[in-house]
């Protein structure tokens, strides 16, 4: 028996703004020009909406702020902050309340202007008193170490780090809205500057502005909207640790537990894909979210994006907008996961466009690999 949240609401809206620099102008300014962008393609007046799922890195409050800034009053407000994942965590929590009537037009948005305002990564607002001592580069040192332990413990090379890169670029020649594009080789990515081994510059994600917007409706309304809906399939949640430090198993992500949970509501397997949208803050996120998500045993992430595999052309098509590696990371990138999901199965991904594509994984991180979760999109036709 299918699962009550599987086809329960669809994505009929999509928007970005600010992707790149978009100097002078606040998050809040970036975040309502993407919710605007979205009402529009949906065709839905803001008025509309009813519920608002939504988490900002500098705001205490943050959907009581956005409502206020957007002028809604709505019945439902989802504020909840588990860093880069949360805007999936919030696409769940949207489709339950349309799915049980608590709203009818549900925004999930996200807006921050880090590279204009901050111009570099910054540090966790609350460190761990037992890491805070050694005084570590978060999140960055963070990552290195999984991505050092991965590399003892599997013998995944630098060159297959910088694989992932090398593919992500690739996806971005291809986007117009990309921040960094040009010619990228493994090589390039090697010689880039150290910034905490094995990672050079070019295997950590990019500091970006940019906001991004997604409306969603129930099933019932999605099948009137003017443009293809796209439908909430399944999905799932893990929170493993908070710091790095007390992460269980360096190698073994959350997505292990998440990516299980959201294939069984939606009735799908990794075979079942067409694309995997996932959230690659440095190169090894992705090698570690492809095993834990089933696309190759444990161990073999390196090896398997190794020749292009994971780039344009190759046989699984990965973060096609280039993601946060060479498109865009305005310090938290999951809602770009789901824009860019639903843009491929919408068929409006202009020269990066996957043929095809029917079933899209998309995929969030936050905090230091503290956080996932998995959220798997379908076309009408996987109804």
């Amino acid at each position: 028996m299918a699962h009550e949240l599987r086809g329960a609401a669809a994505i009929i809206g999509t928007g970005l703004a600010g992707i790149g620099e978009a100097p002078g102008r606040t998050h809040l300014e970036l975040l309502a020009e993407a919710v605007h962008k979205a009402c529009v393609d949906a065709g839905v007046s803001l008025r509309e909406v009813d519920g608002l799922f939504t988490a900002t890195a500098v705001n205490f409050a943050p959907a009581l702020t956005v409502a206020d800034y957007l002028g809604l009053q709505p019945a439902v407000v989802d504020g909840t902050n588990v860093g880069g994942s949360s805007y999936l965590s919030h696409m769940i929590a949207a489709v339950e309340a349309l799915r049980h009537g608590l709203c009818r037009v549900a925004l999930i948005c996200y807006g921050s202007n880090q590279r204009s305002a901050a111009g570099r990564l910054t540090s966790m607002s609350d460190p761990p008193p037992y890491e805070a001592p050694y005084k570590p580069r978060m999140p960055v040192a963070a990552y290195a170490l999984a991505a050092a332990r991965h590399m003892h413990q599997y013998g995944t090379t630098v060159e297959q780090l910088a694989e992932v890169a090398v593919a992500a670029r690739g996806w971005a020649n291809r986007n117009p809205d990309a921040f960094m594009k040009g010619p990228l080789s493994i090589a390039d990515v090697r010689a880039a500057r150290l910034v905490c081994d094995p990672f050079t510059v070019r295997d950590c994600c990019l500091v970006t502005d940019g906001a991004g917007a997604i409306v969603l409706v129930a099933a019932d309304r999605a099948k009137a909207a003017p443009k293809p809906p796209v439908y909430f399939l399944g999905g799932g949640f893990a929170a493993t640790h908070r710091p790095i430090s007390s992460m269980p198993d360096l190698t073994v992500t959350g997505a292990a537990q998440s990516g299980p949970r959201a294939y069984a509501m939606a009735g799908l397997g990794p075979g079942d894909i067409d694309v995997a949208e996932l959230y690659d803050a440095f190169t090894i996120n992705t090698i570690l979210f492809l095993e834990d998500l089933g696309f190759c045993p444990k161990g073999e992430g390196g090896r398997f994006v190794a020749g292009g595999r994971i780039a344009p052309g190759g046989a699984l098509p990965v973060n096609t907008n280039g993601g946060g590696l060479s498109c865009v990371h305005p310090g938290m990138y999951g809602i770009f996961t789901l824009i860019e999901g639903a843009t491929q199965l919408r068929g409006h991904a202009g020269e990066r466009q996957v043929a095809g594509a029917e079933v899209a994984l998309c995929h969030g991180n936050g905090g230091t690999l503290s956080s996932q979760v998995t959220v798997i999109l379908g076309t009408a036709a996987t109804l």
